[in-house]
């Protein structure tokens, strides 16, 4: 169990923290700090937080382990603020959806004093905020847990078990190589279901109207957050632009294929697509 445990902008993803480690017992002691004083007014008065403080700076100061769950922008300008004031030897994660440049950076900033493991549970909502949190949000999902080649074992031991006692399936691999799958298998979907949108909204609005499950299914991200998903695309440019390319590749292939007719070669993507479809784990 962890002694005290700092969560820093407990939005979505950090009240499920809060939430889920509470009732799995996960930690003695749960701190959070919220930028809006309002936010801050509201989970003090919640069953999963112990205490509220001002700043991020008094919120990790006795902490064993430091969740960041602020979005992507945010986050190394949290690891700078806190460095001079977490305890020697503490260990600091984060939720951001990219992990190259992020965790070099955290690591950069915290340098000897703490031990940053880049963390990302692939788990989350196109809704936003800790009151849509829930303490099953990570139960059976895949969390990525991203340490670079010099980080501590003993901290990256830390940071799996946490997430793995939260309820999430752990996967350890590179920052650079969590970018590269990321692209493809999360941040490529929401590039894809906010293009059909952009490109349905040019058709007369009514058709909409007639929409079954298939393109309520496609399209659900879509309502995610515009803010929050610039920042993802920043920082996962390249990688996203090859995952485009394979893409428009595939759809390229695709058009030739009716565009000629050819229905043998439309059945076999169609029957690879949903091989690739059924495979996936319940």
């Amino acid at each position: 169990m962890i002694d005290t445990l700092a969560i820093l902008a407990p939005g979505l993803l950090g009240g499920s923290v809060a939430m889920a480690a509470r009732n799995r017992s996960v930690a003695r002691r749960i701190v959070i700090w919220a930028r809006r004083p309002e936010v801050r007014l509201q989970v003090e008065k919640q069953a999963w937080c112990d205490a509220v403080e001002t700043t991020p700076e008094q919120a990790v100061r006795n902490a064993d382990l430091v969740v960041l769950a602020a979005p992507v922008e945010k986050i190394v300008e949290l690891a700078q603020r806190i460095a001079p004031h977490v305890k020697q030897g503490c260990t600091v994660t984060d939720v951001g959806s990219t992990k190259g440049a992020l965790t070099r950076a955290c690591a950069a900033a915290l340098g000897d004093r703490a031990h940053f493991v880049g963390s990302h549970p692939m788990a989350g909502s196109e809704k936003t905020g800790w009151e849509n949190a829930s303490p099953d949000l990570f139960q059976g999902r895949v969390c990525f847990v991203t340490p670079l080649s010099a980080t501590a074992s003993s901290a990256t031991e830390i940071v799996s078990r946490f997430w793995s006692d939260l309820g999430a399936n752990v996967a350890t691999l590179p920052p650079d190589e969590h970018d590269e799958i990321v692209a493809h298998i999360s941040h490529l979907p929401q590039v894809v279901a906010t293009t059909l949108c952009t490109f349905l909204s040019q058709r007369p609005s009514r058709w909409r109207n007639f929409s079954g499950g298939g393109l309520r299914d496609t399209t659900r991200i879509a309502g995610s957050d515009a803010t929050m998903w610039v920042e993802i695309l920043r920082n996962n440019r390249e990688e996203v632009l090859r995952a485009l390319r394979g893409l428009q590749s595939e759809l390229e292939g695709f058009h030739a294929a009716l565009a000629n007719s050819d229905w043998l070669e439309i059945q076999a993507r169609l029957e690879r697509g949903k091989a690739y479809r059924d495979a996936f784990r319940p």
